[in-house]
């Protein structure tokens, strides 16, 4: 029998936003204007990456002694993804979850390490801020942690019934904080193997989070 959820709480980046080739080409900028290797495929960056954040750019090379994270480097990387994501398309199958979700009486809410003015932009570009009853995004460009909103929510939600989905091992982090059922989508921003080592259900395509409720 399946569970019936009060709210499906979304993640942003690599899950409603395909925004992967975009953070390969803007970590890859950084790289050649340093001399380091650059990122060859969407499958070596999907290896590499992950969270925190600057522990992704030391496993790239940057040298964090001469080059601030948070001073030189999360900034011009932010500056060089603002140029390009309004080229980003939505990930295939968003729209007809977000549309069954509606359909089915489920709240839906967006928790996320984008900053929160950039996340309403965003979905405001693709057409989608009238489908979430909530939004939280975090207030700086460091894209640190985003679990410390999805408590706060917990705490002031106590008798939802969660449904998350995301794309990463700090989604599975969010999903237990939430206490929710959490699906892990494999064609975000890290590679299956990775998603694996969590132990959460995995979806190849978005379509397949409307299974589960």
């Amino acid at each position: 029998m399946k569970k019936t959820y009060t709210h499906l709480v979304w993640d942003f980046n690599g899950t409603i936003l395909d925004d992967i080739q975009l953070g390969i080409d803007c970590v890859n900028v950084m790289l050649k204007k340093r001399n380091l290797k650059t990122l060859d495929s969407v499958e070596e960056y999907r290896a590499i990456m992950r969270f925190p954040v600057i522990d992704y750019y030391r496993d790239l090379g940057f040298d964090m002694k001469t080059e601030d994270y948070y001073d030189v480097l999360a900034p011009e990387w932010v500056a060089l993804y603002l140029a390009g994501e309004k080229n980003c398309p939505m990930m295939p199958g968003v729209l007809t979850v977000l549309e069954a979700a509606k359909d089915a009486g489920i709240k839906q809410l967006v928790i996320s390490a984008t900053k929160t003015e950039q996340l309403m932009n965003q979905l405001g570009r693709l057409g989608l801020v009238s489908y979430f009853d909530e939004i939280l995004g975090l207030d700086n460009f460091y894209a640190a942690s985003k679990t410390e909103l999805a408590a706060a929510w917990r705490r002031a939600h106590p008798e939802a019934v969660v449904l998350s989905v995301g794309d990463t091992d700090h989604d599975a982090d969010l999903g237990d904080v939430l206490g929710a059922q959490c699906l892990l989508y494999t064609g975000g921003h890290q590679s299956e193997e990775r998603l694996l080592t969590r132990g959460k259900p995995l979806i190849h395509h978005i379509e397949e989070i409307m299974a589960h409720f």
